[in-house]
């Protein structure tokens, strides 16, 4: 059975950010397929929205930049491009799929924390945290009950490659990496207000 380690193209500890604080948007993406890998190891419905928003905005960001590499080698450089236009797809994107990415930071940090919590309790209080503010009724319910299928803690962690401090202390310096990446673009979305209106 392949674990999260074996399918990790690249970790977030490994994006490059450069010295005016742009992040690699060809890193970045690479860092957060992994997520979806993580969602697909997991073999529940119960991700599956968010794992689908995630790889639509993955596809999104990476079409900008395939339009034109060397303009876009960051993010921050994509959302400067498209704030001066109409189309600004690719800034949606980026910020659902940071959105997505801070409920399972969160989600992940919160249960590796609490060793004896369960792993939806840890998503749960991670959406009510992230994502449900920006949710109808509709999908507040169908993430709620998505969670009654969510694998319970020692299934998830030999999943992802065994319930012990080796691989607990990977997936915490996996998650400690994407927030740091999540809180310099929450800063750089504050700053220009590039998030107002999407």
């Amino acid at each position: 059975m392949a674990t999260l380690e074996d399918l990790i193209t690249r970790r977030f500890e490994n994006v490059t950010t450069f010295e005016d604080g742009g992040i690699s948007t060809i890193e970045f993406l690479e860092a957060s397929e992994g997520v979806v890998k993580l969602f697909d190891i997991l073999g529940s419905t119960a991700f599956y929205p968010v794992k689908s928003d995630m790889t639509n905005n993955i596809e999104a960001i990476r079409t900008k930049y395939k339009s034109d590499p060397a303009a876009f080698d960051t993010l921050q450089k994509i959302i400067l491009a498209e704030a001066a236009t109409k189309d600004r797809t690719a800034t949606q994107g980026l910020l659902w799929l940071k959105r997505g990415l801070e409920m399972t930071a969160m989600g992940l940090k919160r249960n590796l924390d609490n060793k004896t919590e369960a792993l939806s309790d840890s998503f749960t209080a991670a959406y009510n945290n992230t994502l449900m503010q920006y949710h109808n009724f509709i999908v507040k319910k169908m993430f709620s009950v998505a969670m009654l299928a969510c694998p319970n803690r020692e299934t998830f962690y030999e999943k992802v490659g065994g319930n012990n401090d080796r691989v607990h202390d990977g997936l915490l310096k996996w998650v400690e990496a994407l927030q740091d990446l999540l809180n310099q673009l929450n800063i750089f979305y504050a700053s220009g207000a590039y998030d107002k209106g999407l």
